[in-house]
């Protein structure tokens, strides 16, 4: 049997354009799947079931680990009343309303952090933008926020590709990849309890310190929760990040034009960041979806206990939704994108994704002198879901001085 269009969708070989395959897939907004999965590409639809309440990621996805319904589980992975419990409990420390200014108060430190990094590749003719840039920004950034060593890096990087690599759908070599996710996530916990336990007794002005001491209307989270937690902010704080300042490199070498008047522009940053969030976003897929009762949209009916998977890439660039939507606009007003998704699972990092990809892309249109592509397309990461190249590499004629 010839795959469905949502298994080429799956297939590494598009990795690198799936856009003219979720227009197919769009023609049918919701569809059925030979295993009884349901995937929604339009957008209407998405939104309507990001908000519906009869759709559940509480529930352990065929494929997971036989245990995985055993683990402490993040607020990501939950249903209300415990998900909105934890999210506000984390957003207490985080942002609005109890901590309106983290994000801000950080952004001289970010612009430093971005600084020192396209420093150290001052002198050479080839980089890589994944391995020099966007992947150390993002990760000193959340290890600052959480209260994490920045020198476990390398320990870091290990466990959350190890978590990462275990959402390649290909069968081959699958059984592997979830052992060694389960591991990570076993040594990630541990890690993390092991510091939080430290917190406790000395607690500083970090993420970490704030929920094992919040004293706050919903009380305290218990240790296995903050390790729970906490796992979740570290790998979601800059594995996004990564693919979101990856593409916007990419889509911006791709249209010199926008790349020189980011330069001279530096704040068309913010309206960039946004199209970027629609056009070449950092999540395509989300999985993790199952209905808690039969559910009417679309004139389709997804029966209860069926697996769905919402197609945000694809609903982003719904011509329903949206006038030209295969053509990058920084300048598009308004931009109702599902880049961080909706409802109550809204990206919690959202500010902060935002405001990392807005300094590092500003600052590398302004530094790198001559930016050329050096493989177009570049490779990519095997997941669909959160798709990004792997590497991109560029040669560059130099680097141009810091802003003073």
């Amino acid at each position: 049997m010839a795959p469905s269009v949502f298994q080429r969708i799956l297939e590494y070989a598009n990795r690198a354009d799936p856009y003219s395959l979720y227009a197919e897939l769009r023609k049918t907004p919701v569809r059925r799947e030979e295993d009884g999965t349901y995937v929604v590409s339009g957008y209407e639809e998405i939104v309507a079931l990001l908000h519906d309440p009869h759709v559940s990621v509480g529930r352990p996805q065929p494929g997971q680990p036989q245990d995985a319904a055993k683990e402490p589980r993040s607020f990501l992975r939950l249903d209300p009343p415990e998900h909105d419990r934890l999210r506000r409990m984390a957003m207490r420390h985080f942002g609005p309303p109890h901590s309106p200014d983290r994000v801000d108060r950080l952004r001289p430190e970010m612009l430093k952090i971005i600084t020192d990094l396209i420093d150290g590749v001052a002198g050479r003719e080839r980089i890589d933008i994944v391995d020099d840039i966007a992947y150390p920004f993002p990760v000193t950034v959340i290890c600052r926020i959480l209260g994490v060593p920045r020198e476990d890096e390398a320990r870091i990087h290990e466990w959350a590709d190890a978590v990462i690599e275990s959402l390649d759908p290909r069968e081959e070599g699958r059984e592997e990849r979830l052992r060694r996710r389960e591991n990570a996530m076993v040594e990630l916990h541990r890690y993390l309890g092991a510091i939080a336990a430290e917190r406790r007794v000395r607690p500083g002005d970090d993420l970490l310190s704030g929920l094992v001491t919040d004293g706050g209307p919903d009380g305290a989270m218990s240790p296995k929760e903050v390790e729970a937690n906490g796992t979740l902010l570290l790998i979601a704080g800059h594995e996004t990040t990564v693919n979101l300042i990856t593409n916007g490199m990419l889509t911006l070498l791709r249209h010199p034009e926008l790349l020189d008047r980011l330069r001279h522009e530096p704040e068309m940053a913010i309206g960039m960041v946004e199209e970027l969030l629609r056009y070449e976003p950092p999540v395509h897929l989300r999985s993790t979806r199952i209905a808690l009762d039969d559910i009417d949209i679309a004139g389709t009916k997804i029966p209860k206990g069926a697996p769905i998977v919402l197609a945000l890439a694809a609903g982003s660039r719904d011509p329903e939704h949206v006038p030209d939507p295969d053509r990058f606009d920084p300048d598009r007003r308004p931009n109702q994108h599902l880049g961080f998704g909706g409802g109550i699972h809204y990206c919690f990092g959202a500010p902060l994704a935002r405001a990392e990809a807005q300094i590092a892309l500003t600052e590398l249109a302004r530094r790198l002198q001559n930016p050329r592509l050096v493989t177009d397309p570049p490779p990519y990461r095997p997941s669909p879901e959160l798709r990004g190249p792997r590497h991109l590499l560029l040669e560059i004629d130099g680097v141009a001085g810091p802003a003073r």
